[in-house]
């Protein structure tokens, strides 16, 4: 310990020695000395200079990168001052994380600056590596940035994420800084995400998590913050909507559910839901968790809770972003497949178990209240949320793109082109992300992120619909009839469809088939089946006994009795759905009402409480400001005081004057105005003695300047004549040079003229030899150009020809081809006419040879009425003798001769051969 430790009388002093062991280079002991003084129990109460002090420790702190001795005199400051002046310790600590992230930004652009200066300072710039770098490598996989980076950055980043941490730990339970807690955590959620820490981020989400849970475990202490008051609710609702936003931009899903949860669990706790712009949000980054995780069905769930509360609340929707996210919620909700995903076909007690709590759980954070004993699969469920949005009109605002892809998967029937439709369905849908307005709580919507599923349900359904019609189907077949996926990928879908439930389906390798297999009892359809089955039977019997006695009144009466009955059941059965559906709307829009209600009470309330205390802060601000600008104007007026009779005195002096002088008594105040009065009528005695001087010397100045004048008109007038003398004489000696220079001139081009005469002859021969050959060349160009434009001439006039007799014959292969076929089509209707002549003709036979039968018949016997009906049965079905079995209602009629495969294509013959669907 140093011999000066706790000696210290008054913290000036020690503030003092501070200063001076800074100076001569002792920092650590300067630190020291600060260090005991501040948790010395002698200065256990609040004094203006204990901030100084403290101000000064955390800057040697910083610059030491003392985290841990920060901490502990943060701690015991907070003591000293939670009482008296807890402003001072909000301002100590606002300093402290300032000075901690000035220093780390310095510290990163320190070393992109120098990594700058190394890249510049390297001699050879071709060369990939130096020698040094070479050596480096050769022993450590880092890069010379990582390594500047370990030395100088990440030592600040550390310390700077411990000072997060040490504020944190400080204000968790002090009620009147709960803003400044709420900053810190903004700042530290904005550190993780600008720099990409998701370690400090879990971890900070971790402490924050504690201090909640800590803060209510132990409600007895002093300085608690209240969860009742409005501020409060309100910050802690902003950091973890702030750490949800913070978690998604990192794209940490499992903390960002977690997040979601104690959000969820928050609300419970403060007995208040936040306000819609937060439950949006809410609502926003729960649809991106629900999706990433997979979970398609409570993401469609999500979607459609935040479309109901944006289209409540949100008055500044446009019409566009209430269409892109109707859209969106239609498209999600189809998109969720229609069978759970399983593990196993069979799963056991555990796991459905598991799988009921996560369910309950998930509806809880969707605002779902559901009854532990129920199944939550029989409340949310695929076919639920599509029957909702039909019934609440949602259909009506999609867009056409969407409703196109709800008609295809829910009504239509299309065995074999289903994946065909739905390629062309999906083409319509935009690629390109949806741009909302701001005013929505999604920037964008991508419709294209829908795709993938919609193709797995595509080839769900075809195989649903497909196992209705046919009992088998190749693998050939099967690839054919989904473009756009490989027959891996809709293998894997249809094992997942087939432990889902969806479809009983067996694959076939060794016959190369998919087999549409299962209990045809458990089947959906098997009412349609039974329907058809009595009906059948009932014609049968029409049709066996058609004189048979009619049934006695009582049965008649009884009949009819119960079939008014049951439509009158059913009439009420249905009236009372309405009720309760009308009921249930109403009820839904009363709670709507209240909760309106309630929420504009509350934003109210909450407006007038910060209109309130900002009329109370500007207040107090202005009385600080006119204060402040008082004594600012009181020192600026004896600094100003003080200056002019400072300048007063210099002036005189300067000129010689004795200057007049003030003396001023301990206390006694400058009269500004007296001094500027005398100072100004000074100045203007000078400024007017200095006029009356100005005007004798311009007088002065005025005649000798006449004078001057005067005297020198004659001596300009001579030398005028002279200089035009010497002008007249230079202009005659230039004539004459110029008139001697262009005579020679003249007399060397006509000497050149007479030499360059002998060569005109040979100048006249060259040029008519050069014209004589152009003009050959010429000629035999135009020539060759004429015969080829003959040529081309004669060949495209034969081709025009050739192109005519083409056209020609094949508007009489054209002509004989439709002759052709309309004979072909005539035969074939005078066949159909035979066939059907011929079926009407056997069945006249058949019914007269049925009644001779029944004439001649006295005693029916059992094996005589049973073969009828299965004749009838059969025949009722497929007409002739070459129908399929009764798994094949839709396939051949009268005219279905042949019994060939349903799953081959017609080859040959005519149109009449049974063949499949394909």
């Amino acid at each position: 310990m140093p011999p000066y430790a706790g000696t210290f009388a008054k913290p000036e002093n020690a503030l003092k020695r501070a200063e001076e062991l800074i100076n001569v280079g002792q920092p650590n002991a300067a630190l020291q000395a600060l260090h005991d003084v501040i948790t010395s129990k002698r200065h256990r109460t609040w004094q203006k200079v204990l901030e100084q002090i403290m101000f000064k420790y955390v800057e040697l702190c910083i610059q030491l990168k003392k985290g841990r001795l920060a901490k502990d005199g943060l701690i015991q400051y907070r003591i000293v001052c939670q009482q008296v002046n807890v402003q001072s310790l909000e301002e100590v600590i606002k300093h402290f994380l300032k000075l901690a992230t000035e220093k780390a930004e310095s510290a990163q652009a320190a070393a992109a600056a120098s990594a700058n200066d190394a890249t510049l300072a390297v001699s050879d710039l071709e060369a990939e590596n130096t020698p040094e770098n070479l050596m480096l490598k050769s022993v450590s996989a880092e890069s010379e940035k990582d390594r500047s980076d370990r030395e100088t950055v990440t030592p600040w980043f550390k310390f700077l994420w411990e000072t997060y941490r040490t504020i944190l730990e400080i204000l968790r339970n002090n009620n009147k800084l709960e803003p400044l807690y709420a900053m810190t955590a903004n700042r530290a959620f904005a550190f993780c995400v600008t720099h990409k820490r998701t370690t400090e981020f879990r971890r900070l989400c971790e402490i924050l998590r504690n201090h909640l849970s800590n803060l209510m475990k132990y409600r007895d202490q002093r300085d608690r913050p209240d969860l009742t008051l409005p501020e409060t609710q309100q910050y802690y609702l902003e950091t973890r909507f702030e750490q949800l936003k913070a978690a998604a931009q990192l794209e940490l899903w499992q903390e960002a559910f977690r997040t979601i949860e104690d959000i969820h669990g928050l609300t419970i706790i403060l007995k208040r839901s936040p306000n819609p712009k937060m439950m949006a949000t809410y609502f926003a980054k729960l649809t991106k968790v629900f999706w990433v995780s997979e979970n398609y069905l409570y993401h469609a769930y999500a979607w459609y809770k935040l479309f109901n509360l944006s289209k409540t609340y949100n008055r500044n929707l446009t019409p566009e972003d209430l269409k892109a996210m109707a859209s969106t919620v239609l498209l999600s909700a189809v998109a969720i497949p229609p069978y759970e995903s399983r593990t196993a076909a069979t799963p056991s007690n555990q796991e459905l178990d598991n799988a009921k709590e996560r369910d309950v759980r998930m509806a809880t954070l969707l605002g779902y209240t559901l009854d532990p004993k129920r199944d939550p699969r029989e409340v949310l469920s695929r076919k639920a949320l599509l029957s909702e949005l039909i019934s609440k009109g949602i259909l009506s605002l999609v867009s056409t793109e969407a409703r196109q892809v709800w008609a295809l998967f829910e009504k239509e029937f299309h065995p074999l082109d289903m994946c065909k439709h739905a390629q062309k369905v999906f083409a319509t849908l935009s690629p390109e992300a949806v741009q909302l307005s701001a005013a929505s709580p999604i920037p964008t919507i991508e419709f294209d992120q829908f795709l993938p599923r919609m193709r797995s349900l595509a080839v769900v359904r075809m195989l649903q619909q497909s196992s209705q019609v046919y009992q088998t189907m190749k693998l050939e077949t099967l690839q054919q009839v989904v473009p756009f996926l490989e027959f891996s990928q809709v293998e894997r879908i249809l094992v997942d469809a087939t432990k889902g439930g969806a479809v009983a389906v067996r694959l076939d390798h060794q016959n190369k088939c998919v087999r549409f297999e299962g209990d045809q009892l458990e089947s959906d359809n098997i009412k349609n089946h039974l329907v058809a089955m009595a009906q059948k039977l009932k014609k049968g019997m029409q049709m066996m006994y058609p004189e048979a006695p009619a049934a006695s009144l009582a049965s008649r009466t009884n009949t009819a009795e119960l079939l008014s009955k049951v439509e009158n059941e059913h009439k009420m059965a249905l009236a009372r759905k309405v009720i309760i559906e009308r009921r249930k709307e109403e009820q839904e829009r009363i709670l709507q009402e209240q909760e309106r209600v309630l929420e504009e009470a509350r934003v109210a309330a909450q407006r007038l409480h910060e209109e309130t205390e900002a009329k109370r802060l500007e207040e107090e601000r202005r009385t600080r400001e006119a204060m402040r600008i008082r004594q600012e104007m009181e020192e600026k007026e004896k600094e100003e005081a003080l200056a002019l009779l400072a300048e007063a005195e210099k002036r005189n002096l300067g000129k010689g004057k004795k200057g007049f002088k003030i003396k001023l008594e301990d206390g006694q105040k400058l009269d500004k105005r007296t001094l500027m009065e005398d100072a100004i009528k000074e100045q203007i005695k000078e400024r007017q003695e200095m006029e009356r001087k100005l005007v004798r010397l311009a007088k002065s100045m005025d005649h000798l300047e006449r004078a001057k004048r005067e005297e020198e008109v004659p001596l300009i007038e001579a030398a005028y004549k002279k200089k035009m003398v010497e002008d007249e004489k230079f202009h005659k000696e230039l004539q004459q040079q110029n008139a001697e220079k262009h005579r020679k001139a003249w007399e060397t081009a006509v000497e050149e003229k007479k030499r360059l005469s002998k060569m005109t002859a040979e100048k006249d021969a060259f040029s008519e030899a050069i014209v004589s050959r152009r003009s050959e060349e010429f000629e035999a160009l135009r020539v060759a150009r004429e015969e080829k434009i003959n040529e081309l001439r004669i060949v495209r006039k034969n081709e025009r020809e050739v192109a005519r007799r083409r056209a020609y014959v094949r508007r009489l292969q054209q002509i004989e081809e439709e002759v052709k076929a309309a004979a072909e089509q005539a035969e074939k209707d005078r066949r159909e006419d035979e066939e059907r002549k011929k079926a009407t003709e056997r069945r006249e036979e058949e019914e007269k040879r049925r009644a001779a039968e029944r004439d001649d018949r006295r005693e029916p016997r059992r094996d005589d009425r049973s073969e009828p009906r299965r004749d009838d049965r059969y025949e009722s079905r497929g007409g002739g003798g070459g129908g399929g079995d009764r798994y094949e209602p839709r396939r051949g009629d009268d005219r279905d001769r042949g019994g060939g495969d349903r799953y081959e294509p017609r080859r040959g013959g005519d149109d009449r051969g049974g063949g499949g669907g394909y």
